[in-house]
């Protein structure tokens, strides 16, 4: 779980990062969790599109919380920042004071 100061610095790391992965209207599928899982393995760091209606953002969120296994930063409009930590110390890109 983030602490308020980690979402804060994250979200700083997330503002010149261009989106990587873009949620249509049609929602939150498999192939998009695969791709978002595949862009935070890499990155550790992401942001997201989502292309819904803004009443049914926060719940796509949610989806992809649960289904990626990480935590949203915070939104930005239609963009979501998207953390997961590196399990390998080794592999690590971002460094999260405590």
């Amino acid at each position: 779980m983030l602490k308020g100061s980690q979402r804060k610095y994250l979200r700083g790391l997330a503002h010149d990062l261009k989106p990587l992965v873009q949620v249509g209207k049609e929602g939150v599928s498999a192939t998009v969790l695969d791709a978002i899982d595949r862009a935070l393995e890499a990155h550790e760091l992401i942001k997201v599109q989502i292309m819904a209606e803004r009443d049914e953002r926060p719940e796509m969120v949610a989806q992809i919380e649960r289904g990626a296994r990480c935590e949203c930063a915070g939104t930005i409009g239609k963009m979501a920042i998207l953390f997961r930590q590196q399990p390998d110390p080794e592999k690590r890109k971002i460094a999260l004071g405590a």
